[in-house]
Parts: structure tokens; sequence; C-alpha cells
């Protein structure tokens, strides 16, 4: 079989390319390896979270599989941040960026080698936004690769997850719960590698990976300790190396407006993380689609829950897998005439092809469309005075889509959390936490602390929580995060004082203050910004290139043709 070459001949071509084919050498190529498809293998293997230690045997196999097709594989690695232990403290400002950062290492190392084509693993949070957008920006013949989530653990008598001990610390808070039992809980509730086992954000994440066409159909409920893992990665590797013989389908055939509404679909359908809402417009943003949250907001309405899973439901990734996984609920929303089948996949059949012999729903964890637990999505978006760019809340799980209160301001989430923690507010209050957004964070930090202290102390939906920055995909209650625009950039959350009324109807999806436009103009002509801390590092650069949470927090102008890719001339 011949392969082509793309990219790579800039390295490994003509005269003046003898230095680069030494500097090759020395890692292991040979006169034949020169020949062949070059691949990089890019994972966020570490140890510094248990949902990134388990990326290096399946990127092994994924190695493996690129040989299988005739290439060479080369790895390489990029960072990743736990949003477990970065949480509710200064280090979470961090995580976003990480988003752009993974992102434009990858592009770094694939443009400066002239890499023929990608397999990218991650396992946690915004290491699988990066990846996908990665691959879409280079776009280069790739396939993503989620790592898989830990199973269940076991505790107190009863299944228990890392939801449970984050949203237990209320619980002993309240006197609820004991240290011990906490302690109990804490030892047990995470028996092995891989991310949460939700519908959180990583999870939420991968299935949008395979609605996109950018991962294989039925990889992602996968949890990260079965072998069959192994076998997916390997095959990953091979469909590279068919997309590089081919010369397609390219990650900017797959993602598309069709394919991108699909994935929002997935994500409704599903009770999904609110922070999809973030990603899938900065993926679309690197396919040169203008995708923004107004466009999440319409597929989110038109969809029906029809999964039931954590957190605003009973099940786990585990459970999905094994009813058939995410085909399930892609095949169900594609009868109900929710998505559409034209879209292409991975291999180049359509979605309708590739979920002809897809499971049906159960009627358990997953009901078709007909059955559904609600009529709209499990995630709402908001607009009205108080958000006129917008704002999401998770509306699975929640009892009443209403609420009206006094506001309780704080200027960041260490106010909020510090009064929480001590009891200072009081049931029917708006929590509303300001100048935590993309700019004025900066980094939006989410919220998981507080909303899960909240939950735990019986007052999920005693109180509403209101934000300009951002949530956990675990977050539950009624809680506004990505309120736009932000308090930096002008937006009327930043002009809300302690008192004022608010009002919340996602039945009609309304989000506002009980103020008077001229009232509102007049607050903003004495408004006063609170001090800021002095930046320097990460944080200085991303402040001044992030762009608005409506759009997908990005940090570059978007999609462009590669200028620079012609191999020597001889």
């Amino acid at each position: 079989m011949t392969l082509h070459k793309h990219r790579s001949r800039m390295v490994t071509d003509g005269l003046t390319r003898a230095p680069h084919r030494a500097f090759l050498r020395g890692t292991g190529f040979d006169d034949a390896a020169m020949q062949k498809s070059i691949v990089g293998i890019v994972s966020t293997q570490g140890d510094n979270t248990p949902c990134s230690m388990g990326l290096m045997p399946q990127a092994d196999r994924a190695r493996l599989g690129v040989a299988a097709g005739g290439g060479v594989p080369v790895s390489f690695s990029t960072i990743s941040v736990s949003d477990g232990t970065s949480m509710n403290h200064s280090g979470m400002r961090m995580s976003l960026v990480s988003r752009e950062t993974i992102a434009d290492s990858v592009e770094i190392v694939v443009r400066a080698h002239a890499y023929d084509g990608l397999v990218a693993l991650a396992g946690c949070d915004k290491t699988l936004p990066a990846m996908m957008m990665a691959l879409v920006r280079v776009n280069v013949p790739g396939v993503f690769l989620y790592g898989g989530a830990t199973l269940p653990g076991f505790a107190l008598g009863k299944q228990a997850t890392i939801l449970d001990t984050i949203e237990a610390v209320g619980s002993v808070q309240q006197g609820e719960m004991t240290r011990e039992d906490l302690n109990l809980m804490e030892r047990s509730c995470l028996p092995s590698t891989g991310s949460c086992p939700g519908q959180f954000t990583a999870n939420t994440m991968a299935m949008v990976g395979e609605a996109l066409g950018l991962s294989m159909l039925g990889s992602a409920m996968l949890p990260n300790v079965y072998s069959e893992r192994l076998s997916i990665a390997q095959r990953a590797g091979e469909q590279v190396m068919r997309a590089i013989e081919t010369g397609g389908p390219l990650p900017r055939d797959l993602v598309t407006r069709a394919s991108l509404e699909n994935a929002c679909a997935a994500v409704a359908a599903t009770g999904g993380s609110t922070n999809a809402a973030l990603h899938i417009p900065a993926i679309a943003h690197e396919a040169g689609i203008a995708f923004t949250l107004d466009d999440v907001a319409r597929v989110f309405q038109r969809t029906p829950l029809i999964a039931d899973l954590q957190p605003g439901g009973r099940f786990l990734a585990r459970d999905l897998h094994e009813i058939g996984g995410v085909p399930v609920v892609l095949k169900a929303l594609l009868e109900g005439g929710y998505v559409d089948g034209d879209v292409l996949t991975l291999d180049g059949r359509t979605l309708r092809e590739a979920l002809a012999d897809a499971a049906d729903p159960d009627g358990e964890v997953v009901r078709p469309c007909s059955q559904a637990i609600h009529a709209s999505g499990g995630v709402t978006v908001l607009k009205g005075n108080l958000s006129p760019e917008g704002a999401l809340l998770k509306i699975a799980g929640l009892k009443s889509l209403k609420f009206s209160g006094p506001a309780r301001v704080f200027e960041n989430e260490d106010a909020c959390m510090k009064a929480v923690s001590q009891h200072a507010y009081e049931p029917g209050e708006v929590l509303v936490i300001r100048n935590e957004g993309p700019k004025g964070g900066p980094g939006m930090r989410e919220m998981l602390s507080v909303t899960a202290a909240l939950y735990g102390q019986g007052m999920g939906e005693k109180v509403a929580l209101l934000t300009d920055g951002r949530f956990s995909g675990a977050t539950r209650g009624l809680c506004i995060g990505y309120v736009g625009p932000e308090a930096a950039a002008g937006g009327p959350i930043g002009l809300i004082q302690n008192g004022d009324i608010i009002h919340i109807d996602a039945d009609i999806q309304r989000l506002d203050v009980e103020l008077t436009d001229e009232e509102l103009e007049q607050r903003r002509a004495s408004y006063r910004p609170p001090p800021r801390v002095r930046l320097a590092g990460a944080l200085e650069k991303y402040a001044l290139l992030v762009r608005p949470a409506h759009t997908g927090a990005v940090t570059h102008s978007g999609a462009v043709e590669w200028p620079y890719e012609t191999p020597e001339a001889e």
C-alpha cells in the first residue's frame, strides 16, 4: 500500500533536509521510516489526576495502530489541570486557561514538526475540548480519544462517587453527617483511575466528540479501566492511517454547523454539563464557524431530555455504556428528528448509516423521545435585563423552574464560600458572585465547592446562585452561570446591589432584575469597579486576549489555512 506523505515532506525530503533527517535518525528513524507518514500521538498523561493516569496504555496501543497502518508514531505530551484539586482556591483560575494552553501546545508541536496525522487523548474536563480544538485547528487526519471514567465507589452501604463526597462537606457543616462518615466516603468514592463518572464535563464532552464525528462511535462511556479501551485505541491509530491514505475526512469536514447542532442536542438530551455551551462554540471557532450561545440555546430549547444521568438523574457513564453507549442516545434523537443523520462520521459513513445497528433505548437509562423526561433539554439559556448575552441553568432534576428573591452580593467566589460555610445567608435569597468571568476573574473559576456546600446544607433549591463565572458539570441546584456580559465587561451583574429583587423563570427563559433601564443607567454612571491585583504570567496574557463567554471564551481570531505548508523544491 502506498501511503501519501503530506506535511512531513517538509522535514524528510530534499538536500537541505539532511540535518532534519539526522535528528530523526537520532530518534530511531531509518530510511524506510523516512518514506512513511508521521503521526503524532499526544496525551495529557500525568500523575496529577486520576483522569489522566490511565492514558499512557491507551496511547501506546494507538501507536501500535499507526504502525500497523504503515505509519511512524511519535509520542509527545502536554499539560493538564485537575479541577478536582484546583477548585475552591485561586488555582481554579488556571483551569479554563489550560484549555487554550493545551490547544496551543498541540498546534505548536504538530506545525513545527509537520506531522501528517494526530491521535489526541485526554481525560479531564478542559483537556477534552482542548484536544478537539487542536485537531480542528491543525486540520490533519486525526482522532480524538477520551480516556474514560472511573468506576463508582461504595460507602455507607451504597454507591458513592466524588460528587457525594463534595456534597457531603455541606452535610457535615449542617451537622447531618459526621466527620468519620465523610472520611469513609473520601477514601472509597474513587476506586480506580478515570474521570468523574456522571454526566459531568468530561463525559459530556466525550459525548460531544462522538456527536461531532471526531471520536469513534461507542468509545466515550467505556470506563477507563476496561481492557476494551486498548483495542479502541489501536483502531484509532489505524483510522488515522486510513484517513491519510484516502485524504479524509478531515476534522473540518466533520465539524460543521449540522454536527455542532447534533452535539448540542446530545448535551441537552442527557442533562450534560453547562460547560459544553462554552466549549462547543470554541470548537466551532477553530473551524471558522460562528456558533454562539444563542445557537446553543436554540438547540437546547427544541431537544427533549431523554437520559436519566447524574447529577440531575440516577445513572452513570458505565450504565450508559452497558446499554450501548452514546449511539443509543444519538439513535433515539435521530428517530425523533432531533439530529441530522447526514453528517459524516470518522470512518466516512453518514451518522444515519453508522447508527443503523445501534441499540434502542432501554427505557430507563435512556428513553425514546416519545417518553421524554422533560420536553426541553436538561440545560437552558436565560436572557433578560440581567443577562443580555445569556446565562446558563441546568434544569435537569430541578423541582421548580421559577425563583424570585433579594440579592446578596459577593465580589468574588471566596467571599461567598466563606458566607456559605458560616451559614451567613437566608433561604429565599439570590446569592450573586461577580468578577469571576473570563476576563474579570481572570480565568472564569468554576464553583462546585460553593454549589455542593449549598446542596449539602439542604439549600440547593431554597436559594439561587447567580454568577458571571462558571459551574462544574457536577453542579446541581438552582445555579445560573456564565452571565454575560460579565461584570468586568460592563455587564448589569456588576450593578446589582444587596436587596435588589431578581426574577428567574426558566419556563420562559428569563433572568431579570427588578430595575428600570433608567435605574440601571444611573448606577452605571456612578459604577466603580473593585480594585484588582496586578497580573503577570499566563493570567495577564489570558486577560488581554480572552473573548466573551457567549462566543466560547476563545483567545484568537479564528480559523485560517496554514500558509507555510509547502515542501522543499530540489
